[in-house]
């Protein structure tokens, strides 16, 4: 099924789905009149389906965030159209789309710290979404505060405290409990866990976990714990600069993704039994103001040719259902990781120096939305 289709194969309407969408920012980088193009979000394909999980790993400043940003309706895209429950969230007037978005999305951001406000006690940041969405008398909203709590294992007794007597693991716990206030059908995490001490960590994702399973809530989790992403997920996506490249079923993407950055970023991270050298990567990631022409992994791609330089290539199925990828020369269907380092180590960083810094292939109608 393409990603572009809003209702899977049994007939049932996707959750919410992304349909060819860019996101284009402007920045000054030359001086007070001179302003860049970043191109923060580059033909975005994807849809998700009620209760699934889905993972979205790649390095820094590849559009993780902004995907996320777009999935909540905090991120309007510069063009694309994002559906959810099979209708356009941006065709919405902005009440229904607030009251949509508001209602039925939450989500949970990087630091718990600068996420809650510090001059709220727990039992007021846990009720003011439930007193801008008018959602039950005042004694019910008191009540749901007390079950917000329980449900993420919070003592009562920090229901009058505020945010800097907290530790931690508890501030995030606040965090996950407001962002289930309204009873969501769709919860995005953005690196939950990166601000928090190691200790911490396991306890918050298994709560994540936990809550997912008897919610049902559809879950986004988007990290650089690579592993971790994989073992949370359903499916995984990878992206690169702004694109997403890949797109599998959790079990296959360490040693079955087809794409050579998928596989070189999960090689980063080996198993402590059978431990390998990682995949060796020349150079640093193009700049998303001036991104290569092409694939835009290829300046940085063992296997990089004039093909790669001339044309992003479109997405192909894997032999599994739901694996496809973008990649002129794909990783072989099998091949090792360990047969992968040596050949990255003979061949090296294709030099592929043709139209290193064309735009991305973006509608033409983007100039008309862009902010």
């Amino acid at each position: 099924m393409s990603a572009k289709e809003a209702v899977n194969p049994g007939g049932r309407v996707s959750l919410i789905s992304l349909s060819d969408v860019h996101v284009v920012h402007k920045a000054r980088t030359g001086g007070l009149f001179s302003r860049d193009r970043v191109y923060a979000l580059t033909g975005a394909d994807l849809s998700l389906e009620p209760g699934e999980t889905l993972g979205v790993v790649g390095e820094s400043g590849c559009g993780k965030s902004t995907l996320a940003k777009v999935l909540v309706g905090v991120q309007r895209p510069t063009a694309g159209t994002v559906s959810f429950r099979g209708r356009d969230l941006w065709a919405m007037k902005p009440a229904e789309r607030r009251a949509t978005i508001g209602s039925r999305t939450g989500m949970i951001f990087q630091d718990p710290s600068t996420a809650l406000n510090r001059r709220l006690t727990v039992r007021q940041i846990l009720r003011d979404p439930l007193d801008v969405h008018r959602r039950g008398t005042p004694a019910q909203r008191e009540e749901r505060v007390r079950e917000l709590m329980a449900l993420v294992g919070l003592p009562r007794v920090l229901a009058d405290g505020l945010p800097g007597q907290l530790s931690g693991g508890q501030r995030q716990r606040v965090a996950i409990a407001r962002a289930l206030a309204l009873e969501p059908d769709l919860v995005v995490a953005d690196e939950p866990t990166s601000a928090l001490d190691v200790s911490v960590r396991a306890q918050i994702l298994n709560l994540l976990l936990d809550l997912k399973e008897r919610l049902g809530l559809a879950l986004v989790f988007v990290s650089h714990d690579i592993q971790t992403v994989r073992r949370m997920s359903d499916r995984v996506i990878t992206m690169y600069l702004g694109r997403i490249v890949e797109e599998s079923p959790a079990g296959e993407v360490t040693d079955r993704a087809r794409h050579p950055y998928t596989r070189a970023l999960f090689s980063a991270t080996p198993g402590l039994l059978d431990p390998i050298d990682p995949i060796p990567l020349a150079g640093p990631v193009p700049s998303a103001t001036r991104p290569p022409s092409g694939c835009p992994f290829r300046t940085r791609c063992w296997k990089a040719d004039h093909a790669c330089a001339a044309v992003m290539p479109d997405f192909a199925d894997a032999a599994t259902p739901g694996h496809r990828f973008r990649c002129h020369h794909p990783v072989a269907d099998g091949q090792s990781t360990r047969e992968l380092v040596a050949q990255a180590a003979t061949l090296g960083t294709a030099d592929v120096r043709i139209a290193t810094d064309v735009p991305p292939d973006i509608p033409p109608q983007m100039n008309a939305r862009e902010p």
